[in-house]
């Protein structure tokens, strides 16, 4: 899995439509380094399970998860 906040890397992964083994595009432009790995862990404690192999999105406290 790739985690990111490359808005950029995150579209062209998505709109490649390729086999990949995840993408985790973390919008979080002003958090703190404190802020970014707490969400980082919160994600992969509760949700680890079911991102694998899918393209997810983390914004405004949010997780969307798409096949």
């Amino acid at each position: 899995m790739v985690i990111t906040m490359d808005k950029d890397f995150g579209e062209l992964v998505y709109n490649s439509g390729q086999a990949h083994a995840g993408v985790l595009l973390l919008r979080l432009d002003d958090a703190t380094s404190d802020e970014k790995v707490n969400v980082l862990k919160w994600i992969l404690s509760e949700y680890s399970d079911i991102i694998l192999n899918k393209f997810c999105v983390f914004k405004d406290g949010k997780l969307r998860i798409r096949k």
